[in-house]
């Protein structure tokens, strides 16, 4: 794949390893059919456990038989998802940085022993309920309410917008205590087999199609107080648990991006036209050269921004940008790239337009692009746009 500035002269042998793993996973098991599932609104749940194999969950983290590689290996792992589809990143992304990333940072030590092997082999599924109908970029109004009752909680409230939920074992659920409004947020890990709790599928996706996505309704769910995360409450819990995942989604467009090059390029060489490739022509070598020039960009961005995750010195305002850049990058690569496959760039033979399409949905998610431009407006002036 594109690699203008040779950075892969900088990686170690383990993350040479963890990326052409992920690469060889993809070409294998995943690309020959993910076009179908995609115009079909389907994950291939077959590859939950196999991803597991391959410790393609959380393996930045250690201990409970996670693997904690390089924050660089695990960036260039989402990188390699993405290149495939974005639906395969954001199941990876969603078990990793917002279910295992809380309960090891956050949970006790019965809450990980029971969820981390489980949810790290593949053999469960967790799913991040924050998202609410009325409440999406301004999740600290959230209205989904906890209440005490003996020795564990009550829970009502309706979460949307959550990957994962309708095939998941457990939701981590973000609630507020009804007693009291001004209590701090607090997480609650719900199995998804209790009684009243549903986990429907949101159908009718125009975008992101090989994503499970859905909604949690909690309908009075009680669960004990050791499902209660005990080392954190307020928002701190949840953004913290957003900047674990939206940094793999700044290194998951450069792949996306790339892929889209890559087919591009390849199209422009071998579609003839007036005698002669279509990438001998100006206009094709401008726009070639421009995605080449923004996606190399993008990816040393992404290094950096590993570098600095690595060593403990990433500020979530730096992640902010980054997801900002990187995805509007990609956004406006994949239609480039789709342009100069002209009309068959419209088919699902070639996978610019699908990029194109999922990438609505990343310019979206975890943060909103206008949200995180605020964000950066406000570490750099030091002024809020909005509380």
């Amino acid at each position: 794949m594109l690699d203008y500035f040779d950075v892969d002269r900088n990686l170690s042998q383990e993350e040479r390893l963890i990326r052409d793993t992920a690469r060889e996973f993809v070409q294998d098991s995943v690309q020959p059919d993910i076009a179908d599932h995609w115009q079909d609104g389907t994950f291939p749940r077959e590859l939950i456990t196999e991803m597991g194999e391959l410790d393609f969950y959380a393996p930045n983290l250690d201990g409970y038989g996670l693997p904690n590689v390089s924050e660089t290996a695990y960036g260039l792992l989402m990188q390699e998802l993405e290149a495939c589809d974005s639906g395969v990143r954001s199941m990876a992304s969603v078990q990793g940085a917002l279910v295992m990333y809380p309960i090891h940072a956050y949970g006790s030590k019965e809450q990980k022993e029971t969820w981390l092997p489980r949810l790290a082999a593949g053999e469960a599924v967790g799913c991040f309920g924050l998202t609410e109908p009325e409440h999406g970029s301004n999740p600290s109004g959230m209205a989904t309410s906890a209440e005490r009752d003996g020795d564990g909680y009550v829970l009502d409230g309706t979460k949307t917008w959550i990957t994962n939920a309708p095939i998941a074992d457990v939701a981590l659920v973000w609630a507020r205590d009804r007693s009291d409004p001004d209590t701090p947020v607090r997480g609650f890990l719900v199995e998804t087999d209790r009684d009243e709790i549903a986990t429907e599928k949101i159908d009718g996706k125009l975008s992101l199609r090989a994503s499970i996505t859905g909604e949690i309704q909690l309908d009075g769910v009680w669960v004990p107080e050791a499902n209660v995360l005990p080392d954190i409450e307020g928002m701190g819990g949840p953004l913290s648990c957003l900047t674990q995942a939206r940094y793999g989604i700044v290194w998951g467009a450069v792949g996306a991006a790339k892929d889209c090059f890559e087919t591009a390029l390849q199209y422009a060489g071998d579609c003839e036209q007036f005698g002669g490739p279509i990438a001998r022509f100006q206009l094709q070598q401008d726009k070639l050269a421009e995605m080449a020039t923004q996606i190399t960009l993008a990816e040393l961005m992404a290094h950096q921004l590993g570098e600095l995750k690595e060593t403990g010195e990433m500020r979530p305002e730096q992640v902010s940008m980054a997801k900002r850049n990187n995805v509007r990058m990609a956004r406006d690569q994949s239609r480039i790239a789709r342009e100069i496959l002209g009309g068959n760039g419209i088919t699902a033979d070639y996978s610019p337009m699908r990029h194109m399409a999922n990438m609505e949905t990343v310019y979206t998610y975890e943060g909103t692009h206008d949200i995180h431009t605020l964000i950066v407006g406000h570490d750099l002036t030091g002024i809020p746009a909005f509380q």
